[in-house]
């Protein structure tokens, strides 16, 4: 049995597997950096343990860590940005497809120029 990939209801062909991988990814991303940046504040309040490091290194490195949590945090399912910024990449990706028209902002109502 073949398979058959339907077009988009606006007609256009739908993205390549490779092109929605790579929205998704972009979108992980972005949901992670989100998430450090929200977990920052919080370690910034923290206080460096003299007797287990300490120091300057540690400071700097602290940096690193927040930004490996909200990596991690993206991985197992974010808090749901991910799911948002990739659904609204692809209705930016499917908009710039059709130059005629264009899309209002955070609206699904069509526009032409």
């Amino acid at each position: 049995m073949t398979s058959v990939s339907a077009a988009s209801p606006s007609g256009t062909a739908p993205p390549s597997p490779k092109a929605l991988a790579k929205a998704n990814a972009t979108a992980k991303d972005f949901e992670a950096m989100v998430l450090a940046q929200m977990l920052a504040p919080m370690w910034e309040t923290v206080e460096v343990d003299p007797d287990f490091g300490g120091g300057h290194a540690e400071e700097t490195m602290r940096s690193v860590m927040v930004q490996e949590y909200g990596k991690a945090m993206a991985q197992s399912g974010g808090v749901g940005i991910a799911a948002s910024v990739h659904a609204e990449i692809l209705r930016l990706q499917e908009a710039k497809s059709q130059p005629a028209v264009a899309l209002a902002p955070h609206s699904s109502s069509l526009t032409t120029r």
